[in-house]
């Protein structure tokens, strides 16, 4: 956002800001990294085991960065259900609307509700799909997962492993880190900011 050219040369009265991360515990790694990571972790799966279904946890919106790079790393099509292709058609993001596919069976690549990344079902699915596949990598995009041990160091990432169903929480989120919001704010100098997220208490809103 400091690249555009309204926000460059005006002054700004009001920020309306997003503080979903406002503590500087969060310092999340970029999400160009934690993208590569993600690429990286699937390609070497998929080499272990080439029957290996991915899967990615996504809430109604968001997260489509996570799944549309692994498509395009491996040239592969993107599963969703109804609900979620159409939602995801009416974005107008041709990258993402072309490479959606509508039969679970064509591709490798399933996104999943974040609340179905549980052990249980997602056994239960690859028993759906045991035709196909051997083992199931899935991947919780969320910035909840972050830890201040693990830094910006993503190799540190330790995934939860149950038989042949693979998890990793990776630290993503399209709400700003800490070190994101901070910048943004220098950058744009307002006269004043309201939080709109954990106002609750007063020493949250300072």
């Amino acid at each position: 956002m400091q690249a555009y050219p309204l926000l460059a040369n005006n002054r700004v009265n009001v920020l309306y800001l997003d503080t979903t991360y406002c503590n500087p515990k969060y310092k999340f790694p970029s999400k160009e990294d934690v993208l590569s990571y993600v690429v990286r972790v699937t390609k070497s799966s998929l080499k272990k085991q080439p029957k290996t279904l991915v899967v990615v946890g996504a809430y109604s919106i968001g997260k489509e960065s996570v799944y549309l790079a692994i498509s395009k790393a491996l040239g592969v099509k993107i599963y969703a259900n109804n609900s979620r292709r159409r939602t995801l058609k009416s974005f107008g993001w041709p990258d993402l609307s072309t490479n959606l596919c509508t039969q679970a069976t064509d591709t490798c690549l399933h996104v999943l509700p974040i609340s179905s990344l549980r052990y249980e079902t997602l056994k239960d699915y690859l028993k759906n799909h045991a035709n196909q596949y051997a083992a199931v990598l899935a991947f919780r995009p969320t910035g909840w997962t972050y830890s201040e041990g693990l830094g910006r160091e993503l190799d540190l990432i330790k995934p939860s492993t149950r038989g042949n169903i693979t998890i990793y929480g990776v630290p993503y989120s399209e709400h700003s880190s800490f070190t994101e919001l901070r910048e943004f704010v220098e950058f744009l100098k307002p006269d004043k900011i309201i939080p709109t997220v954990n106002v609750g208490n007063p020493d949250n809103r300072r």
